[in-house]
């Protein structure tokens, strides 16, 4: 079975399945004009999208590289920014690239993108979404 030959998956309360992640990044990307673009959509991993970069040279070479290839091929959007390739993700500051890389983990291994947090000033602990939880989201 190709690739094209599979159907779109259903996304909704109907399917039960939730495959699309919306998010802000903490700082954006900076395109070519100096535009920042903050929002973006981030798909859930296939396991193509798994095994695939493992036999990447740029990975055999650097392991670090594989969180490149990841989140290049499960980003769909940043900004106006919708052809996410692996040097938009290298355009990245350090602290977007590690926001996306924890939101990978979260959605593709725990399956949600919540995270228990403390107020600094009451103690109290509540649960927040780190990927932004847009209006409308699916």
């Amino acid at each position: 079975m190709r690739g094209s030959d599979l159907a779109e998956p259903v996304v909704g309360p109907a399917a039960g399945l939730r495959t699309e992640y919306p998010f802000v990044l903490p700082r954006g990307l900076v395109d070519d004009r100096g535009g920042v673009h903050r929002e973006g959509v981030m798909r859930l991993a296939t396991a193509r999208d798994e095994i695939n970069p493992q036999g990447d040279p740029r990975v055999r070479q650097n392991p670090a590289f594989l969180t490149v290839l990841l989140l290049a091929q499960t980003v769909t959007r940043i900004g106006a920014v919708r052809a996410v390739d692996t040097t938009v993700i290298e355009r990245l500051f350090a602290s977007d690239l590690a926001f996306l890389q924890d939101l990978y983990r979260r959605i593709n291994q725990q399956g949600h993108t919540e995270a228990e947090v403390a107020c600094p000033h009451c103690g109290g602990e509540f649960a927040v979404d780190v990927a932004g939880a847009a209006p409308g989201g699916s």
